[in-house]
């Protein structure tokens, strides 16, 4: 097995390690003057052809705001910032079957991307505006580490696991643009944005405490406890109730994401702003790849003796305090860290620029 590090770095050049395998994309206007007709043959022929003429300029209009439209397509966010409150009979329905756990029994999921009916929510601040935005995911059963064997040693062995109660999660990771409120409030000092801008980025150069002292803040803004996921609804709403490698499938594809080699404009150079891929069934963004998100649980080798009841892992079990869990991958990282299953660590003091978070919010 091979030794662990720390995760240690602030900036590209030292990144957070996760373990390793064996160890764990003019129109001219019709004169306008009156023409002289001495002839009612001229006037009947200037008619049809003004009719003519008309025609034809409605016909180039239609025409030409179609393909408009098909050369210039909204982005794709825009498209899934649409997404409303839909009746909890239209969301998916997670199988509580053993022969099907985790599976979205939902005809949606045939196209990768097309999100699954969700209601999203911004909570109200005391101190004015909103919240970032959450989407609430049901209770349900799900088969949780490396379902297909022989990748992850650190996420075996596979086991089912029972989330108890809905949640609400984060939509996008957690922005500069929410981070900062709450680090002026505090009277924190305002993370380093490594040269990416802020506003829409993903924050970064925290530390983990920070994080759940975020999430302290936020309890008291909105009235509504805020904390970071647990391991295991982390991988429940990453995975958005599929069993495959990646939640689109089994293979990596080109343009899904922000990674080493994903296909992407920002791969190996930058975050990208959130919410600039597709999102998973669940109506969740950048669950695979931008940034590493942290989660509760302290570290562990692997998933011997883990809760299945949807819980942090933390001292029991021979935990490692010292060391706390992030997963989701890395827009500086190979494509092997943006599977459901993959497991990082690292030290909770670090600030690194390929770490961020997102929050959960605690059912009623």
């Amino acid at each position: 097995m091979a030794k662990r590090n720390k995760s240690k770095s602030k900036n590209k050049t030292n990144r957070p390690r996760p373990r390793e395998e064996d160890s764990r994309v003019r129109e001219s206007e019709p004169p306008s003057e009156p023409i002289a007709v001495q002839d009612k043959r001229l006037v009947y022929a200037g008619g049809a052809a003004i009719i003519v003429i008309l025609v034809g300029v409605v016909w180039f209009v239609i025409h030409r705001t179609s393909d408009e439209s098909v050369l210039h397509p909204s982005p794709p966010r825009a498209k899934w910032l649409e997404q409303t409150t839909e009746s909890a009979a239209n969301r998916p329905t997670v199988s509580k079957d053993s022969s099907t756990q985790g599976q979205i029994l939902d005809s949606s999921k045939s196209e990768i991307g097309a999100a699954a009916s969700t209601k999203v929510f911004r909570d109200r601040l005391k101190s004015g505006g909103e919240g970032p935005e959450m989407v609430e995911v049901a209770a349900g059963s799900f088969q949780m580490g490396d379902l297909q064997g022989g990748r992850d040693k650190a996420a075996l062995p596979v086991r089912t696991v029972r989330i108890q109660k809905p949640f609400a999660i984060g939509r996008y990771e957690v922005t500069f643009e929410e981070y900062d409120k709450f680090a002026q409030a505090t009277g924190r000092q305002l993370p380093n944005d490594g040269g990416g801008g802020r506003s829409r980025q993903p924050v970064i150069n925290f530390s983990w405490e920070d994080a759940v002292e975020y999430g302290k803040w936020l309890s008291t803004q909105a009235g509504k406890r805020y904390r970071l996921p647990t391991e295991a609804e982390w991988e429940y709403a990453a995975r958005g109730g599929t069993e495959t490698v990646y939640w689109w499938g089994n293979e990596m594809k080109s343009g899904m994401a922000n990674c080493v080699g994903c296909g992407s404009q920002w791969d190996n150079k930058l975050t990208a702003p959130v919410g600039s891929f597709q999102p998973n069934p669940f109506g969740l963004y950048d669950t695979a790849g931008n940034v590493w998100e942290w989660v509760e649980d302290c570290d562990h080798d692997n998933y011997n003796g883990a809760p299945t009841d949807g819980s942090a892992w933390k001292k029991e079990g021979g935990g490692n305090c010292y060391l706390r869990v992030f997963r989701g991958g890395a827009w500086n990282y190979a494509a092997k860290g943006l599977r459901s299953s993959f497991r990082g660590r690292g030290d909770p003091g670090n600030r690194s620029a390929s770490i961020g978070f997102r929050l959960v919010r605690e059912g009623e």
